[in-house]
């Protein structure tokens, strides 16, 4: 079988690093979009983006599937997934604020609160394309080149 070529292997505590910072960005940002589900319909209405049908699934849902990858991110054996997972994620929201600044709307992101949050902006957009960075580098990792929570090395048969 052929190797795949663009994976790279980066150095454990900077796996480590960029897994804390991603699965902790993402686990943070759902939590008041769980707890707050027609506020964040709000948000996401706010962006004139989504079709109205798809509204209410994507405010409910959304939130649930951004905990869950956050999480697989300090999973070592579902890290690859988690990343594949966020940095998806990170692209639609990338989408959606380029949106948001060429339609000049002036709204809040929702990104971390459903309130009165961060507001669209070239930042956002900025500190979104560094966590998508961030994401690929994890997916991009050699898969079975960490080691499991338990300390045994996999073994080849």
């Amino acid at each position: 079988m052929k190797k795949l070529s663009f994976l790279v292997k980066l150095p454990l505590p900077v796996i480590i690093l960029l897994s804390l910072i991603v699965g902790g960005t993402y686990v943070y940002a759902s939590l008041d979009k769980i707890a707050n589900p027609g506020a964040f319909a709000q948000n996401v209405y706010n962006y004139r983006f989504l079709p109205v049908v798809f509204l209410h699934f994507f405010a409910v849902y959304l939130p649930w599937v951004e905990i869950l990858a956050g999480i697989a991110l300090f999973i070592p054996w579902v890290r690859r997934g988690g990343a594949l997972l966020c940095g998806l994620m990170t692209l639609m929201f990338i989408v959606g604020i380029s949106w948001a600044l060429y339609r000049n709307l002036d709204i809040s992101c929702g990104c971390f609160e459903t309130g009165a949050g961060h507001a669209v902006g070239l930042d956002l957009l900025i500190r979104d394309i560094l966590l998508f960075v961030a994401c690929l580098l994890l997916f991009i990792q050699k898969p079975g080149e960490v080691i499991p929570p338990d300390g045994d090395l996999p073994t080849r048969n």
